[in-house]
Order: C-alpha cells, then structure tokens, then sequence
C-alpha cells in the first residue's frame, strides 16, 4: 500500500473475509528498530560520587515521578531539591542507593540512586537537582502529565539504541527539549551492550540518553542484549512500576493502558522458568482488570511493549518470520504461554515490537491470518499481513487522541526526518466484542489506506467520508500528530 504525505490511512478494527473464511482481526502491530550500533571499548571513567545517568519515570500513581542516577563511588546521600520551574529549588527529598556489582570479570562497583517525588501537581513544570552533600547534578525540568483520560498523550517510540551511530538521537533530544512528548517508549536493546568493558558501556549510555531521560518519563522493556547476568543491568539501573524489577509491569496515561512485558524469558530458560511462569499469570490478572467494565470505559485503548515480534517479514527473523514461534503460540511441544490468544481474547488494541533492525506496519492480524485483499506495492511477496515496511533509521511518534483515535507516524532520519509512514487507528468499540460484529468490507482503494468497518458505518460512501474527513484534517493541520 502507498502512502502520500497527503493521504492518511484509516483503520478500523473488524472481521473480513480472507478466502473463504471469516476470521477475527486482532490489531495493527508495529516493529521498531531504528538507531543500532556496537560502541567500542570505554575507558575507566573517574571514581567519583557526582551524580551522571540520570533519568526519570512514572511510577503506578500520577501525582508521582520516580528520580534514578549513578554515581560511581559511595555518596553520604540520596537528595533531589526540587520546585516549580524558574523557582529556587526549595523542596527536599530523599531516597535512598543500592550498591551494584556490575556484570563482567572484574566485578566492580557503582551505585544506583533512587528518589520519589511525591504530590505533584498535574500539568506542572518543575525543575530538579539530584545528589547531596558530595555533590549535585546540573539542574533539570520535567512536565508532570494531565490527570485523567480526557487529554491527549504524545509519545516517542524506538527500540535498539546503541551507543554508537545512534542516528536518531539529536533529532529526539531535540523534541524532547521542545515538549513535544509526555513519554518516552524505548522497546529493548540498549547500548549494545551493556554489560561490555566490565558495564562501562551501559554507563556511557545512560549518559547518552539523559538529554532525553531527564527530562521525559523513559519506558522500558527488556530486550535480548540485556540477558548477561541474567538481566542485571537492566533491572538495577530502570526504575519502572511494580514490584517486578521492570520486567512487567503496567501504567496508564490518558484513556491508555499500557503493558510492558519481557519476551526474553521465553528464551533465556537458563535462569529459570519461574519468572515466566509469574509473567504470564500477572499479564492474565492485569489484562482482567484492564477489562472490567469501568476500567475499559475510562482507558479503552490496552497497548503493549514486548521486544522480539509475534510477527514480521524479515528474511531471518529469530522466528518471527515463521508460521509459529515462542512468543505467539507458546513453549515446548505443550505450546505453554502463548500471548496471541491472550492478547486477543482481552481485545488488545495495539502492540510495539522491535529487534527486527527495520520498520514494518501490520494490518489488523490474528491467527497468521491478515487482510488479503489490501494493497501493497512491495516487490516481495511479503505476508498477507504486511502495510508498510522500510530499512530507514527513525522512530514512531504516537498521539492518542481520545478513546476512538489514536494516530502514528513513522519518522524517517535517512530522508532528512520525513514522515513516511502514518496510520490513523480508529476504534467505536474496544474489547474484543470489537471484532465479533459481522459486516465486512474487503478493500478500497490503496491510495485511502486500509479501513476496516468497525461497527456503526454502514457503506462505502460512509467510509469515504471518513477518510476525505482525516485527509482534509491532515492538509487544514498540516500535521495531525501535533
């Protein structure tokens, strides 16, 4: 399917017809991988308590934001001043540090510094400093989020970030400076990797990134770079929701829920499957309860972040390009935790993927089964499942507009940060009673994007409508992401 700047595609959540066969569609499923490289070797850095790598997150309540840092030798304390932006920073909190012994030969230690900033006003500015009396960071601002479901978030999206060539970087940090996002989504793989030169390079990237971590809230999920010790690094230096050391957990943002699980414990079978096991039970208990009728009313959009893909059209995939793999179908020959079906059962509106070093958008998609009758100009025979894919470095951008928008655009660094792909998603219905009704639409036109009906339009010239609708809102906007 071909894609103008000027022609937004718009797709809703249905059944079709593929074959001779009905069969339910699930979701529109992105891979992101973007600004990848080895880094080299890292030299000693100076034994010192001043705070570096630092970067913030939410934590499971809106009033709060979660203050992580290093320092590389013991500090007497764990300190964040903080006020209104422009204001002294009269406001104290403390927290407290953890001695790490990173993973490598040598073994050495640094220490990880966490502070929760409690009773944050929402919409609200407000600048910090972190460390005590051995030493403080420069001064940093972040903006804490709306409260409630009745505003739009914006967030950047991106997996494998290396320390090397990480092209996309200046152009986030920049964004990120200017406010464009209330979150960042960093999808696993990180510095590539981190537990190189005795963890050195996991320092170096945290440092990398707090241009943009400081400032935003950084989200993450484990990727497969992260496995040596088995996750160490990963888990000591994030600081996400839960009590899960950041290997699943969930939060919301508006009318989103969004879920954060690690794939890699589907392979990594070597430190155990008992935190598999845990996963999968804690993604059935919180896919429930996202699911209940008042929590779906107020956050109808459910979106998950894993790493490896359930799907994707690359020519070696680590089993993505398969008809069945681990993270889709389940384990063993017993096909133990699958999340496809469980992700569908709980009507699962969106998910993220990356480690694919590419950019692929999927159809709505269930079962192996996608839209058949749906354009696409790919010189490849590509799945019937496959809208848009591209080998650029870039990065998503994500808005959620209310509860039955949600916009995504594909940022392309390779052509001078063109937007080359962009997708409206546009849902009457969430759940999966979203996918039971029985019209069906098996095509229009490739230059309109692929719409799918999802429950009250009930002809073409409707769906026409629709889509003369967000173009026009697209041209008068020059830009619906903003």
């Amino acid at each position: 399917m071909a894609i103008t700047c000027h022609s937004v595609p718009v797709i809703r959540g249905k059944k079709f017809r593929y074959g001779n066969k009905m069969e339910s569609i699930l979701h529109l499923i992105i891979f992101l991988t973007f600004t990848v490289e080895n880094g080299a070797a890292y030299g000693s850095s100076s034994i010192s308590p001043q705070p570096e790598q630092i970067h913030i997150s939410r934590t499971a309540d809106q009033s709060e934001m979660m203050i992580t840092w290093t320092t590389l030798a013991p500090a007497s304390s764990s300190v964040v001043e903080y006020n209104f932006k422009g204001q002294p920073l009269t406001n104290v909190a403390k927290g407290n540090s953890k001695p790490y012994k990173t993973c490598g030969w040598k073994k050495r230690y640094i220490h990880i510094h966490r502070v929760k900033l409690k009773g944050l006003l929402p919409s609200t500015s407000y600048g910090y400093r972190c460390g005590g009396s051995d030493g403080w960071s420069a001064i940093y601002f972040f903006k804490t989020s709306k409260v409630g479901n009745q505003w739009s978030p914006s967030l950047a999206v991106y997996g494998d970030l290396g320390v090397g060539n990480a092209q996309s970087l200046s152009k986030l940090q920049t964004e990120v400076q200017n406010g464009d996002y209330d979150a960042v989504l960093h999808v696993g793989d990180f510095a590539y990797d981190m537990s190189h030169d005795e963890s050195r390079v996991a320092d170096a990237f945290m440092n990398q990134i707090e241009t943009i971590a400081a400032y935003v809230p950084y989200m993450v999920c484990p990727g497969n770079h992260e496995f040596q010790c088995n996750f160490s690094n990963y888990r000591e230096r994030f600081s996400m929701p839960g009590d899960n050391q950041g290997l699943f957990y969930s939060w919301n943002i508006g009318p989103a829920h969004i879920i954060s699980f690690s794939t890699e414990l589907y392979y990594f079978l070597q430190y155990g499957i008992e935190q598999l096991v845990n996963q999968y039970k804690w993604l059935q208990k919180d896919l429930e309860e996202a699911n209940l009728p008042h929590n779906r009313s107020i956050r109808p959009w459910i979106i998950t972040m894993g790493h490896r893909p359930m799907y994707c059209s690359n020519m070696v995939g680590d089993g993505c390009e398969n008809h069945e793999n681990e993270i889709r179908t389940g384990i063993t020959s017993l096909k133990l935790f699958p999340l496809e079906e469980l992700f569908y059962k709980h009507g699962v509106d969106l998910e993220i993927w990356a480690h694919e070093h590419s950019y692929e958008r999927l159809f709505p998609v269930y079962n192996h089964k996608g839209c058949k009758y749906c354009h696409d100009k790919f010189k490849r025979d590509y799945g019937p499942w496959t809208a848009f894919r591209t080998l650029d470095y870039g990065y998503t951008r994500m808005k959620i507009h209310n509860f039955t928008h949600l916009y995504l655009e594909q940022v392309s660094i390779d052509k001078n940060n063109k937007v080359i792909d962009r997708v409206w998603i546009i849902k009457d219905k969430h759940g999966r009673e979203a996918w039971a009704s029985d019209d069906v639409v098996q095509g229009v036109p490739s230059d309109a994007g692929s719409l799918f009906k999802a429950n009250s339009f009930k002809t073409m010239k409707n769906f026409n409508d629709i889509i003369e609708k967000y173009t026009n809102d697209l041209k008068s906007r020059n830009n619906p992401y903003k």
